[in-house]
């Protein structure tokens, strides 16, 4: 009886021994245990079920902080960054991209082997071999690839067989990636990329894995892992950039009264899935000018009163597809109500017996509407009363006029006859008063053509003009010598405006486009620090100390 327990007992320790070495992909490359029935309805095409065996005489597994990992590869650490084009609309494709991050000194060259960069000096100084990693010289050596018995050898963890695309032998990495309890084995270099489709994919946040080894003699040897967070949505990913003219800080989404507002859509959609499909963009801009429906991504709208107004944008898209099979299922409780007409998901026949599914977006954005600098003149230039004694430098005075509120500062550029070169940048206070009319006096280094530039700001707005003027030289027998500068044509003047304009306002306006996460927005700084940053920019000859002729009243 005893004898029949033993024999018992060696046949159940037998039975186990399989079941306890065999590894399975999900003990590699995950913890996450997915139901069977949830690796079905997600499936992702061409990948397989992790519950698949994992070849670990051909793939070792080393865990966290194993000091083996220390070793895995020459000089270093390599470092796997994964990326994605991260949220995608459900049935869309999202694409995935893993980047390898050598250690300092090193890279990947033509053949697929691993050199150090020349004359590069790492903490163990210059290589005398230019090779950290030759693969192209023991493959030969070794005949990999084309031996009889290498089949067993060019494989996955699954035991399939590496494609033989052109060139496959200079690639000396495979790639594991690994999700919903799926995963799809790859071949390839330093950096490789893979894309899924979303459509079986069920809605909300997921984990993307991926164990990266290398090539190492007869077998591979893992060198890195990652992992990263990726959403699917049944939303249209929306956002939308805001500018206007004058406006100092479109990011702080104070905008001015009476000037137009350019809104542009951006619908992100990297695999181009709504490119087949009608989109409507319908505005409610809160100004109780109603509900307007474009089927174009831009459109200006002007606000005329003063106040903060909720903004509201839906974004509809009709995605052509064919008409799914009828499922009945039971309805299921819900605890909230979601309005007729604004589901994120709704689904229609087409004349011709396809289908198509709405899909929707939402953006909405509190703005508010100030006064602010609207329109800024030159109506009169002339030459200044000289002072005794008189200047070496010839002086004129701008007349400025705007329209809209009192500027606080008025900065001046003047440029040389190209407009492409600053010369002199000034900037000064304006004390505010009841109309806005300055006289602004400014100094030239002498004869010639110049591009002059003002810029009128206050807290919310910057507002511009442009003119080439010309001086004349001295010259005591000409009636001439004293006359004042001399307007360019117009059409130099519109030559100024696209040029100094770029110089100084557009700086200033330049529009950062809207992230994908929310953040501080830093507000406007004010004129006069900008241009300092202006000046630094383009401006680095010595520059004229201010000549502003305090003296006279109503002269900047």
């Amino acid at each position: 009886m005893e004898c029949l327990y033993c024999v018992l007992g060696f046949l159940f320790l037998a039975s186990r021994l399989p079941l306890d070495a065999a590894k399975r992909f999900h003990d590699v490359l995950g913890n996450e245990r997915y139901p069977g029935y949830m690796r079905k309805h997600n499936q992702l095409n061409g990948w397989s079920s992790d519950e698949n065996d994992w070849n670990e005489k051909l793939y070792p597994v080393w865990k966290r902080g194993d000091a083996r990992w220390k070793n895995s590869w020459k000089g270093g650490r390599v470092q796997a960054v994964l990326t994605s084009d991260s949220p995608a609309l459900v049935g869309s494709n999202i694409t995935f991209a893993v980047n390898l991050v050598f250690p300092r000194c090193q890279k990947e060259d033509a053949n697929g082997n691993i050199v150090y960069e020349k004359n590069c000096r790492n903490d163990s100084g210059l290589s005398l071999d230019p090779y950290v990693y030759n693969w192209t010289s023991w493959s030969e050596d070794s005949d990999w690839g084309s031996g009889p018995g290498q089949s067993q050898h060019n494989v996955f963890p699954d035991g399939k067989p590496f494609p033989h695309h052109h060139g496959w032998k200079k690639w000396n990495f495979v790639y594991i990636f690994h999700t919903e309890g799926q995963y799809f084995p790859k071949l390839g270099r330093c950096s490789v990329t893979v894309s899924i489709n979303t459509t079986n994919m069920t809605l909300g946040t997921h984990i993307m894995e991926v164990t990266v080894y290398r090539r190492h003699g007869w077998s591979y040897m893992p060198i890195a892992q990652v992992k990263d967070v990726y959403v699917v949505t049944d939303e249209i990913p929306v956002f939308v950039t805001m500018s206007q003219k004058n406006d100092r800080n479109s990011s702080d989404e104070t905008f001015l009264r009476d000037l137009p507002i350019k809104f542009d859509v951006l619908i992100h959609d990297p695999s181009h899935f709504l490119n087949e499909s009608a989109i409507d963009y319908k505005w409610n801009f809160g100004d109780n000018t109603g509900l307007f429906v474009s089927n174009n991504h831009t459109l200006n709208h002007t606000y005329v009163l003063n106040g903060t107004f909720n903004l509201n944008l839906t974004v509809q898209a009709a995605v052509p597809g064919p008409c799914p099979p009828p499922s009945p299922r039971p309805p299921k409780p819900t605890s909230f109500l979601v309005p007729a007409g604004d589901n994120s998901l709704e689904m229609s026949e087409t004349p011709n017996g396809n289908c198509q599914i709405n899909r929707y977006g939402h953006f909405r954005a509190t703005l508010t509407i100030v006064e602010g600098i609207l329109e800024v003149n030159i109506i009169q230039i002339a030459d200044a009363p000289m002072p005794r004694p008189k200047p070496d430098n010839p002086l004129m005075d701008f007349v400025v006029a705007c329209k809209g509120t009192i500027p606080t500062e008025v900065c001046t550029v003047i440029s040389d006859p190209t407009c492409q070169v600053a010369q002199n940048v000034i900037c000064s206070p304006v004390d505010a008063e009841e109309t806005c009319l300055l006289t602004v006096r400014r100094a030239f280094s002498g004869s010639g053509t110049y591009c002059v530039n003002f810029t009128l700001g206050d807290d919310t707005s910057l507002a511009l003009t442009s003119t080439l003027i010309s001086i004349p030289g001295k010259d005591p027998a000409s009636p001439l010598g004293t006359a004042g500068g001399v307007l360019i044509s117009v059409g130099c003047l519109t030559l100024f405006v696209a040029v100094v304009a770029i110089l100084v306002y557009k700086k200033r306006k330049e529009y950062k486009p809207i992230e994908n996460h929310l953040g501080n927005v830093v507000k406007g700084r004010s004129l006069h620090g900008f241009l300092h940053h202006t000046k630094a920019g383009f401006f680095w000859g010595n520059q004229e100390k201010d000549p502003l002729l305090k003296n006279q009243p109503g002269t900047l």
